[in-house]
């Protein structure tokens, strides 16, 4: 049976509708198949399962099956499920780089490096320098804490393909084991999300299946993750002409222009946002950096100012107000943004260094030496904290220790 879909897309609820409809008057495990796939392409990970299992039953030597299962196990965060499945996947295609990159990575996360290892090497000698394996090895000898392994094997994934800003961290451990602190702090100040992951046509076909606005919007915000902005705004403009009363896809649109480097682009959808839906924070945001990158400071502090009235907790917006507001003379008006931004987050140490050098501006220099004091106490791997003491002993010496 279906599950309530009354909360999806129309268009997505009528696709599924008329696959299940299929499966009614049909026993082919195709049927049953593309049922299992719209639903796990809809996130309906549960209602897919049964699905994938009929058709499974039907059709066991088709390695499909036990792959989404595979996939749909991780989803429910079952392992010992998912490994059954990739490995039922495997015995019918056992040169099948994707899943063999899948059933590693749940190996090590399962704390069995010693598993995930042929696995990793098998995909790499079928498709050499593939990323995501080349990253699961480097997480194999960091498990083993063979860190020069480690540098290796990540440094590696991150020249096969530099979008894989999630090696950055490990990275910086196996630097770190290795006693280099320098690279490991440069490595650190480089971590991201983004993961590469293996030549995937099955999950590629699963992500082009679903249609609508919001399939479009998802199948841009993918594209942008992986770094094709072209895609992600071609995705973005489909959704809306299919909704271009979307304020989401309009700013992501907006965005995507942005990061190709079509600054008028960017502009002329963020204002239309704005036109269209005047309370939408993140357009506000997104206008102002645009402004303050072309110089036009008056405006945009007026645009962060809007985003953090549509939305107070807006953290990015408010640390981009504080820092304009201090950097162009004004560091009275800019402590109380800073002290909003270190409220939200005790921790956010770009908060406390630009409070402590608008202190400085102001010239109360003990209570800026002070907050120094306590920041690069609280964040060793700052340097930027110790160095403004430094100067600011330099400009306005304290008591000698």
């Amino acid at each position: 049976m279906l599950p309530d879909l009354s909360q999806m897309d129309k268009v997505v609820q009528q696709q599924i509708n008329d696959s299940y409809r299929a499966v009614t008057s049909s026993a082919a495990p195709r049927a049953y198949g593309d049922t299992g796939k719209l639903l796990m392409a809809a996130e309906y990970f549960e209602a897919a399962e049964p699905f994938y299992l009929r058709a499974q039953a039907l059709e066991p030597g088709e390695m499909r099956w036990p792959y989404y299962l595979g996939h749909v196990y991780l989803a429910k965060a079952e392992p010992a499920k998912a490994i059954a499945s990739f490995e039922r996947a495997l015995s019918i295609k056992p040169d099948d780089v994707a899943t063999l990159v899948w059933l590693g990575g749940i190996h090590v996360d399962q704390g069995q490096p010693e598993l995930a290892e042929p696995l990793y090497t098998k995909a790499l000698m079928i498709q050499p320098r593939v990323v995501s394996a080349l990253f699961g090895l480097g997480q194999v000898a960091l498990a083993k804490r063979e860190y020069a392994r480690a540098v290796d094997q990540f440094e590696q994934a991150l020249t096969a393909d530099s979008r894989e800003s999630i090696a950055h961290y490990p990275l910086a451990l196996a630097y770190r084991g290795l006693g280099n602190t320098a690279q490991a702090e440069a490595h650190l100040r480089q971590q991201g999300r983004v993961e590469v992951g293996p030549p995937d046509p099955l999950l590629a076909e699963l992500r082009r299946l679903l249609q609508g606005p919001v399939a479009e919007e998802n199948r841009g915000i993918r594209a942008m993750d992986g770094g094709d902005f072209k895609a992600a705004a071609e995705h973005f403009r489909r959704g809306l002409e299919l909704a271009p009363d979307s304020a989401s896809l309009r700013h992501k649109l907006g965005t995507a222009l942005s990061l190709m480097g079509d600054t008028s682009g960017a502009f002329d959808q963020f204002q239309e946002t704005i036109r269209r839906f005047p309370d939408f924070a993140q357009a506000h945001y997104s206008l102002g950096v645009l402004l303050a990158l072309n110089g036009r400071f008056p405006e945009a502090i007026d645009r962060f100012t809007a985003a953090v009235r549509y939305q107070p907790d807006y953290v990015e917006a408010r640390l981009r107000l504080a820092e304009l507001l201090r950097q162009t003379g004004r560091p009275d008006a800019a402590l109380p943004q800073y002290e909003r931004v270190m409220a939200i987050d005790p921790r956010a140490a770009e908060a406390q260094f630009g409070y402590a050098m608008a202190l400085v501006q102001l010239k109360r220099y003990d209570e800026a030496r002070r907050r120094l004091s306590e920041a690069a106490a609280a964040h060793p791997e700052r340097k930027e904290f110790t160095e403004a003491l430094v100067r600011l002993q330099a400009i306005a010496p304290g008591p000698r220790r």
